[in-house]
């Protein structure tokens, strides 16, 4: 991802829903449990944590029992540490207490509650990009350091390839043709890494890499799950039972979901959004335009999807009265400007979702050579009588916007190829008559129909008339 694009919108749930989901994760429940048994007796180690005498003790509390009791209460512990639900008093003796943090679980707002949060997830993705202990242990030189070149691991490169994945996840989860709320294969999600775009078949190397980060994963999405990141089903072990043997490649769905599947939760989007906003992205929440002028509004969308665009617009239309609405609406469409025929298709689209008390606000604009045509159809929509017929130029100039339009938003889509199909059909003299519009997107305009038109012969028109459209205007 780019840093320079602004990501699809998202829609976020409520704050207090989140701040509930994330006080009941099962690694900040454990944690604000341990912060609240933390009293004078409790000792820690010279890192700051739970000393091991007390993780029998720690682990009963949280209830845990098995042989990584004793682990997860340690991994708590860690987490109330790292969120100041617990405060180090002394670290030569290794006292603790309570942080202040811990009251803002009981008696903070959500917001307050999802910053704790948020900490949390920092402290889980961190140990997550972390190889396992023994690999750890191994990896010592004599001096007791990590040798993280006989480890074959790079710490940062680690991170950046977990932040890279969750990137990735979070598209696919907030765009209008990705999963939504739906689970993603753990190999489809490995290979959008790893995968060079334009590549048909992977290469052998570039499978067996695949697979390797497939398992990094699958460790990694069992670390994050508890903290509420994720929803994951795991790799099936029986595919890596004997690991002298390829497993199979997946034959059906219910094959692949073997392989691992993941999903962001309503609080994982929220999470990784912020994180998102933190290393620089642009990363809209669908309802940020609900309080600004339409201008922001037509120009906030013009990247959305439809379905977002809709939701955006609806949120920002209850707050006004339509018939002001609409006139700000028309008001913020005009322009000759590259991003104005945009504009006035998400002003067309907001106005379809206004009633007829804004009928005078389309009547008042009906001589405007920018907005009498879309006010006409707006008014002959709804049956609105006295509707003067639109003139030959108003018609073709329309027609030029409304593809220009469309050209930003999708660019060279299976919608507009057949939008171009049908006009060129329809109307036999369209090319003589299109060059001479005088709109500023006329030339552009035709250069993407004789891109998309399937006859030869017709984008050769097409290709002519932008000649002469751009002759006409000088460029």
């Amino acid at each position: 991802m780019s840093d320079s694009s602004p990501l699809p919108p998202v829609r976020l749930h409520p704050e207090a829903e989140l701040a509930r989901a994330a006080l009941s994760t099962p690694l900040l429940s454990r944690a604000a449990r341990l912060a609240r048994w933390a009293g004078p007796e409790t000792r820690v180690d010279a890192g700051g944590g739970l000393a091991e005498e007390q993780l029998p003790a720690a682990a009963e509390l949280l209830g845990l029992a098995g042989d990584d009791a004793a682990a997860y209460a340690a991994e708590a512990w860690r987490v109330a540490l790292d969120t100041g639900l617990v405060e180090i008093v002394d670290e030569e003796a290794g006292t603790v207490r309570t942080g202040e943090e811990l009251k803002l679980l009981t008696g903070g707002s959500p917001r307050d509650v999802l910053t704790v949060w948020l900490a949390a997830l920092d402290t889980v993705l961190a140990d997550a990009a972390v190889p396992d202990l023994d690999d750890l242990v191994d990896a010592l030189d004599d001096g007791g350091e990590v040798d993280f070149a006989s480890l074959d691991w790079d710490p940062q490169a680690e991170a950046e390839f977990l932040d890279g994945v969750l990137g990735n996840l979070y598209l696919l989860t907030v765009s209008e043709d990705g999963a939504g709320d739906g689970p993603v294969p753990l190999p489809a999600l490995a290979a959008s890494m790893l995968v060079p775009d334009g590549m048909g078949e992977p290469s052998d190397d570039v499978l067996e890499q695949v697979s390797d980060a497939m398992m990094r994963l699958d460790d990694q999405f069992r670390t994050l799950e508890p903290v509420g990141l994720v929803a994951y089903r795991p790799v099936d072990e029986a595919l890596m039972a004997d690991a002298d043997e390829e497993p199979a490649a997946p034959v059906d769905d219910t094959d692949v979901s073997r392989y691992g599947m993941v999903r962001l939760t309503p609080l994982g989007v929220y999470g990784i959004r912020a994180r998102l906003l933190d290393a620089g992205f642009d990363a809209p929440v669908v309802g940020d335009l609900a309080d600004k002028g339409a201008d922001a509004l037509l120009d906030g969308t013009a990247r959305f999807g439809r379905s977002a665009a809709r939701a955006e617009t609806e949120r920002w239309l209850v707050r006004r009265e339509p018939l002001d609405a609409a006139r700000e609406l028309l008001a913020a469409a005009r322009g000759a400007d590259a991003g104005a025929p945009l504009r006035r298709l998400r002003c067309q689209q907001a106005l379809s979702l206004v009633g007829a008390e804004a009928e005078p606000a389309l009547r008042e604009v009906l001589d405007d050579p920018e907005l009498g045509g879309l006010a006409r159809v707006w008014l002959s929509e709804r049956g609105a009588s006295g509707v003067p017929a639109p003139s030959e130029d108003m018609v073709f100039w329309l027609t030029v916007d409304t593809l220009a339009a469309q050209l930003a938003a999708e660019g060279n889509s299976e919608e507009l190829q057949a939008l171009v199909e049908g006009l060129a059909a329809q109307h036999s003299g369209f090319f003589a008559a299109a060059w001479r519009v005088g709109h500023p997107a006329t030339a552009e305009v035709l250069d993407a129909m004789g891109r998309l038109h399937p006859d030869k012969k017709v984008a050769k028109e097409a290709r002519k008339a932008a000649f002469k459209a751009r002759s006409q205007q000088g460029g």
